[in-house]
């Protein structure tokens, strides 16, 4: 008999993936989502449940624990606590809010309505935490360990999604844009499926699926430039890129920090420029600390999804990413 779960953030690409896999597992799935949902707030509870028929659809909003108590958990009694949640855009407020209070609140309530078992979707970016949504996520990943429930945190590397969005300048044959000569970093990028079964599996294989779990996807880890090459080889085309150079960055982020002091409104801009250059400069891998270096070898992977095949897709218009406040170029 499947568990009965209460999943959290399973309106985002992931999440609703995530609630997919538990249902083809013959999980009882439960998943509160805001009345207006998805990328802009297009989707309603109705559509999902149209879109994917066997959840049990409920309308609330996360951040209130009155509304989390009343219209999500509604006292009935959950097995297995999933937070999939992540904030749109990382900016301050909004990274404390969704990554850190709305969870830590759904924690609180899962312990009372019987749950054992707690499975989180963090980031492996939190290795080296400058950020406040990283700093946020952190928090959160505390607060399980401390709280005594049998848990999964999951750490995956980059998405697909995050690695697509210069599909459009390639197939109008204009340059890949790269930071620096393009290998400053690099990532085992994991695809929404492989992901979402990877943390079915930490619902169903406890034992095998416990602590901090880095995950990545298949095949070798891969640089911004090398991502370029595969897109021209795939479109047909010859490889032409422009170097940003990440001093570009650095002065944005000292120019928008500075304004932030005297112009609320430039604060949360600072911050977004903050995350553009943490991306353009640290890998998402594994961290080895003793030798201060990202180490490929040492993250784990799972799946059979490629970038090669999703870019494929992308070029040949059989699948699309809505990226939203994802992207970059």
């Amino acid at each position: 008999m499947g568990q009965r779960i209460f999943l959290l953030g399973a309106s985002g690409t992931i999440g609703l993936a995530t609630a997919q896999a538990l249902r083809d597992r013959g999980h009882q799935v439960t998943a509160l989502v805001r009345p207006r949902a998805g990328v802009q707030g297009r989707l309603t509870p109705a559509d999902l449940a149209r879109q994917l028929p066997g959840v049990d659809w409920r309308a609330g909003d996360v951040t209130d624990a009155d509304s989390l108590a009343r219209d999500g958990f509604a006292g009935q009694r959950f097995d297995t606590l999933v937070s999939c949640l992540a904030s749109r855009h990382g900016a301050p407020a909004d990274a404390w809010a969704i990554e850190h209070r709305a969870p830590a609140q759904a924690l609180r309530l899962a312990r009372q309505a019987g749950v054992a078992r707690v499975v989180l979707l963090s980031a492996i970016c939190v290795q080296k935490p400058r950020l406040a949504f990283q700093h946020a996520k952190l928090a959160l990943e505390r607060e399980l360990i401390d709280s005594g429930l049998d848990h999964a945190i999951v750490r995956p590397t980059a998405f697909f999604k995050s690695l697509s969005g210069q599909v459009e300048r390639v197939r109008r044959g204009q340059p890949f844009l790269v930071f620096g000569d393009g290998t400053l970093t690099a990532c085992k990028p994991i695809g929404n499926q492989d992901l979402a079964q990877y943390l079915a599996d930490c619902v169903d294989d406890p034992a095998g699926h416990r602590g901090i779990l880095p995950i990545g996807g298949p095949g070798e880890a891969i640089t911004p430039r090398a991502q370029g090459e595969l897109l021209f080889a795939l479109a047909g085309r010859p490889p032409r890129f422009r170097q940003v150079p990440v001093a570009l960055l650095d002065g944005v982020v000292g120019l928008l920090g500075t304004l932030g002091r005297v112009w609320p409104a430039m604060a949360a801009k600072a911050e977004l420029a903050r995350i553009g250059r943490y991306y353009a400069t640290e890998s998402m891998l594994v961290w080895d600390a003793a030798s201060g270096r990202y180490d490929a070898q040492a993250t784990p992977a799972t799946g059979r999804q490629t970038l090669a095949e999703h870019y494929r897709q992308l070029l040949a218009g059989e699948r699309s990413d809505e990226r939203g406040d994802h992207a970059v170029f």
